[in-house]
């Protein structure tokens, strides 16, 4: 019966090139920017507001943490969301019944009552 050996274990140096060229590095983060940030009061649509709480909550974000995050990424025409977080969002607006789409933004009136 032949016998059985446990496999060589290899060590690498962090300082190998082989391991040097596949680490992945992240790039360092920029120093935090100071703001002066003012309470707003700030009229949404229900269910929007209901997706917006859902996914900061999920994100692990402030509302108001979200909502400049969007809005710097939508000033910049840059996408605020990678395919996960849409994916989320996408549960969020079913489980909401979040029905509004962007090309309803300027056609939207209030419920008698103002809600």
């Amino acid at each position: 019966m032949p016998s059985r050996r446990k496999p060589a274990i290899i060590r690498r140096k962090a300082s190998d090139p082989e391991l040097a060229m596949t680490a992945k590095r992240s790039p360092p983060h920029p120093a935090p920017r100071e703001v002066e940030r003012i309470q707003t009061g700030v009229r949404l649509e229900k269910r929007l507001l209901k997706v917006l709480k859902g996914l900061a909550e999920y994100l692990d974000l402030s509302l108001g943490d979200l909502l400049e995050g969007i809005a710097l990424h939508a000033l910049e025409n840059k996408p605020p969301f990678k395919r996960l977080t849409l994916e989320k969002i996408a549960q969020l607006r079913r489980v909401y019944g979040f029905d509004l789409v962007a090309a309803d933004s300027h056609r939207l009136r209030e419920q008698d009552g103002g809600g």
